[in-house]
């Protein structure tokens, strides 16, 4: 198996189906909550709609690099979730992190593996592979906190 689809289905674990390394994922995690559980504040943590604005805001980051633009994700904004007002809000916050995630896993799988030693954008974020691993990493980080959260809710 090529080592890109390797690392498209272990994202796919954290995010969409898996349940190897956490027993669970955010799709799991998030799929019983209402807008109103999401957007509580448990000082001082962040909320679990912020936290999952926030991994789907680096996702679609990445994602504008591998469909060809530009790295245009700035750290200062991926915690800036718009306030929710509705179901519909937190679900179209949802819906817009399982179709980004699918969008990453299926561009990620595609590409060849000569690419992992490559450049990812500039010199200082080091190669692809390290990116691609850092964003599973960097999700199963968060899922942690959003299954600490919801335990706190409950």
């Amino acid at each position: 198996m090529k080592r890109t689809k390797q690392i498209a289905d272990r994202f796919r674990e954290v995010v969409l189906n898996g349940k190897w390394v956490a027993n669970t994922n955010y799709k799991d995690q998030l799929h019983d909550l209402d807008w109103i559980q999401a957007t509580t504040k448990i000082e001082p943590f962040n909320t679990i709609a912020a936290l999952t604005f926030h991994i789907n805001y680096y996702i679609g980051g990445v994602l504008n690099v591998l469909e060809g633009g530009a790295l245009e994700i700035k750290d200062k904004y991926s915690f800036d979730c718009p306030q929710m007002q509705s179901q519909g809000d937190w679900q179209l916050l949802k819906n817009s992190l399982w179709t980004n995630a699918e969008k990453y896993a299926s561009l990620v799988e595609r590409l060849p593996d000569e690419i992992l030693d490559e450049v990812f954008v500039d010199k200082k974020y080091g190669n692809y592979l390290r990116n691609l691993e850092g964003m599973i990493e960097h999700a199963y980080y968060h899922l942690g906190q959003i299954t600490l959260l919801k335990k706190m809710l409950n």
